[in-house]
């Protein structure tokens, strides 16, 4: 094996490794969009998942403004409720002022005042 037939087996791992980091710049910059355009993003989060059953589950899901009640099975999502995600904010905050936080309670079972 010559050092001639060593490049020639790099030039194809060149081209390949130069072509998918070309296909990961294009990727980026559109996402996936196929107008090319960037898409607004829509604020979801999930804020809690109970299992119910095996593959049922109560999820609670923020989107935007809005908190939605998901039934989520293997075969379906449904929404079971809908509600105001501001008025839903304003008494959690009143209920974390009542609640003592975890070092507050720490120090207290500890004799620390």
């Amino acid at each position: 094996m010559t050092f001639l037939d060593i490049i020639k087996s790099f030039i194809p791992l060149v081209l390949i490794l130069g072509l998918l980091f070309g296909v990961l710049i294009l990727v980026r910059k559109y996402s996936f969009s196929l107008s090319g355009k960037k898409q607004r993003s829509v604020n979801v989060d999930v804020i809690y998942n109970q299992l119910i059953l095996p593959k049922k589950y109560l999820s609670l899901i923020r989107v935007q403004d809005k908190l939605l009640v998901l039934g989520i099975s293997e075969n379906n999502i449904t929404l079971l409720k809908e509600l105001d995600y501001n008025s839903f904010q304003d008494s959690e905050s009143l209920a974390k002022e009542n609640k003592p936080n975890f070092v507050d309670i720490f120090k207290q079972n500890l004799g620390i005042r």
